[in-house]
């Protein structure tokens, strides 16, 4: 990833001469401080008394305040953001509830290796263990799901501890980092000459590990002599950057690729190298699977989908991930784009071992994909009313341009969504993650719309994860950060749903799971923004288009089957 660019000239060099004391900085300024020298341009908040110093260093450092409603969705938000720009996030909370209140977001983060910095507060250390406003253990709580976790012990101390907290959330594979500040230690004012505030660019290095050049090279031996080879790009190869070396690696190689999580896009619909519904049928039929930045979890079957027969090469960021519920034949530890493009250039020239065989192996798998495609098109183009969700997610996925940056929030229907939508473009797509916290999907479009206003962002929320942080959809009118969004409509938590059914039969499928008959359309209308109710196939692409058109914050909320399921939830073990 890269560094971030050094403070503007501009920038005041004391954040607080202009208060009428020159020559001293307060912790919050030293906070706006180290956070510009890492490149932040944002944080997320909701304010509290504890933490509004940083506000004041924020301004004057022209650092980006977006005020949310519920702490959670500030959370969320610097995950988003990190994932977007490539950049660590910051959320800044108050002590107490701000801090737990974005505990979700943070252990999102965790699980999907997302650089973020949240910044909690805390009352005063003349206050300590005097049972002082919000005072709560805060370090101890987030120290499970942080790759760091500290108390600031003094001001002089403030930025170099907020760069340390950036230094091991980049280290390995990227997670976030949490600093608890007191608020006397924020609040004070020090001798700039006293404080370090370390120089941006200059206090971590690089992470690109090119990996052990034997074992790169005995990958390369690998992928030359395989007949039957394929590739899943995982998450690390947006984290990496390595959307352009994978896309090098599979074309000159003439490998069929698969991707999942923030590895979608990396090919465009359409590449013959691109496939998506045939996965299960190469990882029982290859000779050769490399696995690139995903872990044999649960999504993996925690590895028991891979042919005992393949030859299995796993590429992490992680050295804990490599191997891990599944024994392998190579590991390498390194960076994805750095390892590939090693292996492109040490097979560059070099003729494969049986092109024709590789030929007819990228035939039949193309043949078992559109085998699929066709079996499923029907449904994806059925004009049955209630609505399937398969239509719904058919139309989504013809609405998106080049431009489109494609978020999921649900379950049910974004199980759907996962089997038929495909980003355009690497970086365009955007999910959860392997902890399936519902509630993403606002504070995702916040973020992205925050760093790329140029593109457009299509969001789709079950209605269940829509209520959970639906009331920021207020901030985005608020700050004029207009998008398409699309609640698929079934009131009810059907993912959930199935699974009761399936385990305690019909007459028990209505236990806990049942949601109103909200009229999201008319939600979004009383909240400033854009909004539609749709309840027939036809209307739904031209609800859309008004949507763009409208330029504001929209929601088009389309009622769809309840009766109906995602073969993923239908697949899912623990219903079994």
């Amino acid at each position: 990833m890269a560094q971030a660019s050094t403070t503007p000239d501009s920038a005041p060099q004391s954040g607080t001469e202009e208060h009428g004391e020159p020559g001293l900085i307060s912790g919050g300024h030293l906070v706006a401080k180290a956070l510009k020298a890492e490149g932040v341009e944002v944080i997320y908040t909701l304010c509290g008394g504890h933490i509004i110093d940083i506000y004041d260093g924020c301004v004057d450092e022209g650092i980006d305040v977006i005020d949310v409603r519920h702490e959670q969705v500030a959370a969320h938000a610097a995950d988003g953001y990190a994932r977007i720009t490539g950049r660590p996030g910051c959320a800044v909370v108050t002590a107490g509830p701000g801090t737990t209140d974005a505990v979700t977001g943070v252990a999102n983060a965790f699980r999907a290796e997302s650089p973020m910095l949240l910044i909690g507060g805390q009352g005063s250390l003349s206050q300590h263990k005097m049972g002082s406003l919000q005072d709560l253990p805060h370090v101890d709580m987030m120290t499970p799901i942080t790759k760091f976790a500290a108390s600031v012990p003094a001001t002089e101390r403030v930025a170099d501890i907020v760069s340390m907290a950036f230094r091991e959330a980049h280290h390995g594979s990227p997670g976030p980092a949490y600093l608890e500040i007191p608020r006397d230690i924020l609040d004070a004012k020090v001798p700039i000459e006293n404080a370090r505030i370390p120089e941006a660019g200059h206090y971590r290095a690089s992470t690109h590990s090119a990996g052990d050049p034997e074992s790169v090279e005995k990958l390369a031996d690998l992928v030359a002599k395989a007949e039957k080879p394929c590739i899943l790009l995982g998450n690390q190869i947006w984290t990496c950057r390595a959307t352009d070396t994978a896309i090098e690696f599979v074309r000159q190689l003439d490998v069929p690729a698969f991707m999942n999580g923030s590895g979608r896009g990396t090919l465009p619909p359409g590449d013959p190298h691109h496939l998506q519904l045939s996965r299960r049928y190469a990882f029982q039929n290859a000779d050769l699977i490399i696995v690139v930045g995903t872990p044999f979890d649960f999504r993996m079957g925690y590895g028991k989908r891979l042919s005992k027969d393949a030859t299995v090469v796993q590429i992490d960021l992680d050295y804990r991930t490599v191997g891990k519920n599944r024994d392998i034949d190579l590991g390498i530890v390194g960076d994805a784009g750095r390892i590939l493009s090693a292996v492109t250039e040490m097979n560059s020239g070099k003729p494969l071992a049986n092109p024709a065989q590789r030929k007819s192996w990228l035939e039949e798998l193309r043949a078992v994909e559109d085998e699929a495609y066709q079996k499923r098109l029907p449904r994806q183009l059925s004009e049955s009313s209630p609505i399937d969700p398969y239509r719904l997610v058919h139309e989504i996925n013809e609405f998106l341009t080049e431009d489109s940056i494609y978020i999921g929030d649900g379950g049910d229907i974004v199980t759907f969504s996962g089997q038929v939508v495909q980003p355009k473009a690497p970086g365009h797509w955007m999910d959860p993650g392997p902890l399936g916290t519902l509630g993403v999907g606002v504070p995702f479009v916040m973020a992205a719309k925050q760093a790329m206003p140029h593109k457009e962002v299509v969001c789709l929320f079950g209605d269940g994860a829509f209520s959970l942080t639906g009331w920021d959809f207020e901030t985005l009118v608020r700050f004029d950060m207009p998008f398409v969004g699309i609640v698929g409509n079934n009131s009810s938590m059907n993912q959930i749903r199935y699974g009761q059914i399936e385990k305690y039969g019909a007459d028990r499928g209505r236990v806990g799971n049942t949601l109103g008959n909200v009229p999201f359309g008319e939600f979004a209308r009383m909240l400033g923004g854009y909004g539609e109710d749709v309840s027939e196939p036809s209307e739904i692409r031209p609800a859309l288009e008004r949507a763009r058109a409208s330029g504001k914050p929209s929601l088009i909320n389309v009622w769809v089957d309840p009766e109906v399921y995602a073969p993923g939830t239908m697949n899912q073990t623990m219903y079994k």
